[in-house]
């Protein structure tokens, strides 16, 4: 049993700008209740427009941590994957989002944190200390990431290479990785389209995998990218 400890939030003292945009904010009664008010309105929505069907949800842990992987064709995919959890983990799970691209404006810092409860990932030499303290606080805060390994939207429908990245989150650590594949979300919001089309989307959820005996250095983590995948991409083969 885990024993309740009071402990003051990591991003105390941080002005509200800087809050949005660190890898260590938390959610507070403002951010809770944006939360709530957001995820009823996307559930409805993915249920009425796009008809999403969901295979393998019994796949999914009950607790975190653990970490979602999945192709990445639109921005409606981080919706499509945490829509699927509880709401009791839903208030602790963090899509993680490229810093310059969610976070570059006021408007769309407070979009990312108070609505999808997105974290940023800086690029370059700054992302390896947020990297860092985010493979921290996944293990230590059992926290749930959903992560995009190929780095940004397929250009084409077509699922790219992942980037060994998303193994410096996982390698020496027992957080288990649930390989995911999105199938309509590109036919319904593709890169440079601005409006949703009533496409039905199918997300497919494979079995956990963990990487506890992977070392932690670049070998290792090239090796859980190919093996992660390998394993979103034979989900996408269960229609052939």
């Amino acid at each position: 049993m885990r024993h309740w400890r009071l402990e003051p939030a990591h991003d105390l003292g941080l002005a509200l700008s800087e809050r949005m945009r660190s890898e260590r904010r938390e959610s507070g009664f403002i951010e809770t209740a944006a939360h709530l008010a957001w995820w009823a309105a996307v559930g409805g929505y993915l249920k009425t427009i796009h008809r999403l069907r969901v295979e393998g949800r019994e796949h999914l842990p009950e607790d975190g941590p653990f970490v979602l992987v999945s192709n990445h064709q639109s921005h409606l995919d981080a919706l499509v994957l945490a829509s699927q959890l509880p709401w009791r983990l839903r208030v602790r799970t963090y899509p993680i989002a490229a810093a310059d691209t969610f976070f570059e404006s006021p408007l769309k810092s407070a979009f990312a944190a108070a609505a999808i409860n997105a974290l940023p990932m800086s690029r370059g030499r700054a992302g390896v200390h947020a990297l860092q303290t985010l493979r921290d606080r996944l293990a230590n805060e059992r926290c749930i990431y959903i992560l995009f390994p190929e780095g940004t939207r397929s250009r084409d429908g077509l699922m790219g290479p992942f980037k060994p990245g998303v193994g410096m989150f996982l390698a020496g650590t027992s957080v288990p990785a649930v390989p995911c594949h999105l199938i309509g979300t590109f036919e319904a919001l593709a890169p440079r389209r601005h409006v949703p089309r009533p496409v039905r989307i199918t997300l497919r959820i494979g079995k956990p995998m963990t990487f506890e005996q992977m070392a932690n250095l670049r070998e290792g983590w090239a090796q859980i990218a190919e093996r992660l995948e390998r394993a979103v991409r034979g989900l996408a083969e269960l229609d052939s």
